[in-house]
């Protein structure tokens, strides 16, 4: 059974920082573009990063760029994303998700879960002081 599983979520004060991690289990994460998306209490949900499968391109969301980095290590089958200098409305539920096309679903400044195949249940970050 193919499964992506995050971790790395917790309380952090506004300006720290944390590392989420998204791991494929039954399938190499190498092959897929992943995507990290957040859903924040009473929101819909929004595409954050994106990593492809092709050319490891990067994508941002404006409301993280700069501040958070998505990155893949092939040896641990995982991807990251590295979130620093959080802000209270960073305070979500972050969902990783792996589509097995070659390029992230990028509509102007909006990442898009089209093709996502695969989800995770979700890791929370809550970001208060």
């Amino acid at each position: 059974q193919l499964q992506v599983v995050e971790s790395g979520g917790g309380s952090v004060q506004p300006g720290g920082s944390l590392r989420l991690s998204c791991v494929g289990s039954g399938f190499r994460l190498y092959y897929y573009t992943i995507g990290w998306f957040r859903q924040a209490p009473g929101k819909e949900r929004e595409g954050v990063s994106c990593i492809s499968s092709s050319y490891g391109s990067t994508y941002y969301a404006d409301f993280v760029k700069g501040r958070f980095t998505i990155s893949r290590d092939n040896a641990e089958n995982a991807v990251y994303l590295q979130m620093n200098s959080l802000e209270p409305e960073d305070t979500a539920v972050y969902y990783c998700a792996a589509n097995p096309d070659f390029f992230c679903a990028v509509e102007g400044s909006t990442i898009s879960d089209s093709g996502m195949d695969y989800w995770g249940k979700g890791t929370l970050v809550t970001v208060s002081s």
